[in-house]
């Protein structure tokens, strides 16, 4: 039986507004034990920021993490999918733009969680090691 993209995702996602500074978003990132937060403009998604993009987008172009905003090194207007759209179309989207995450979105843009490789490893072959990895408890 397929699945929908709502039944792996991990919902509640972490969000900084678009002004948020590069330091504040990652000690949201380390505080939740997660790689990336979605970039909200008044509660609309506006991009999202990734671990790396602090690294290569920030502290590699000698950006100062407490004056620069995820806006300056996000990514903008990142694919989504939405609760209901097969996992098949989320794999298939995150293989051809070489994605390891991808937002969800109702129809009318509620931001209602993430889906990543972690979740699609657990889904497709729970008996695997990525899918043991992304299970782990954090700092485990």
């Amino acid at each position: 039986m397929t699945r929908s993209v709502h039944e792996v995702m991990t919902s509640n996602p972490v969000t900084v507004e678009k002004l948020t500074s590069l330091a504040e978003a990652a000690r949201v990132m380390r505080d939740a034990d997660i790689g990336d937060v979605l970039v909200v403009d008044e509660g609309r998604l506006h991009g999202i920021v990734t671990d790396r993009d602090l690294v290569i987008r920030g502290m590699a172009e000698n950006r100062d993490p407490a004056e620069t905003t995820v806006h300056a090194v996000c990514t903008t207007e990142p694919l989504t999918v939405r609760p209901g759209d097969d996992v098949q179309h989320a794999v298939a989207l995150m293989r051809r733009a070489a994605l390891r995450r991808l937002p969800v979105q109702t129809e009318d843009g509620e931001l209602v969680g993430v889906v990543t490789l972690g979740d699609l490893a657990v889904e497709s072959d729970p008996g695997s090691a990525l899918a043991a990895i992304a299970a782990a408890e954090p700092g485990s």
